[in-house]
């Protein structure tokens, strides 16, 4: 399975951003497909997670209510959008493939990072 993420950059305090995570690969359509992020000097944090139906998505306590994971199934590509970020949402972005768990994702496969920075 490969995972390529996209739609890092900078942006500023209360602004928004969209990340795109495309999937491919032998048995890619076989596996829930969600974020998780990495701050400088933090640990790997969950962000999101979507099944392949669609039907289930659990977030992180820290981007509820801000962050929205949607799918095309079409194209096997999930895409977090961003909103009302924070200082605190500055990290490496990671799309991660792996069996969907009650509000987590149990990630096997890894994409490349893609660095999202908040400037106050």
């Amino acid at each position: 399975v490969q995972l390529q993420a996209s739609g890092g950059g900078l942006v500023q305090v209360g602004g928004s951003l969209r990340l795109s995570c495309a999937a491919s690969g032998r048995h890619s359509n076989a596996y829930s497909l969600g974020w998780f992020r990495q701050a400088p000097g933090k640990e790997r944090e969950f962000v999101a997670v979507m099944n392949r139906s669609g039907g289930d998505t659990y977030y992180g306590n820290s981007v509820k209510g801000r962050f929205t994971l949607s799918r095309d199934g079409a194209k096997n590509t999930i895409y977090l959008q961003m909103n009302s970020l924070s200082p605190e949402d500055t990290a490496v972005y990671y799309c991660a493939a792996g069996p969907i768990m009650v509000g987590g994702l149990k990630a096997r496969y890894w994409g490349q990072g893609t660095l999202v920075t908040v400037s106050s």
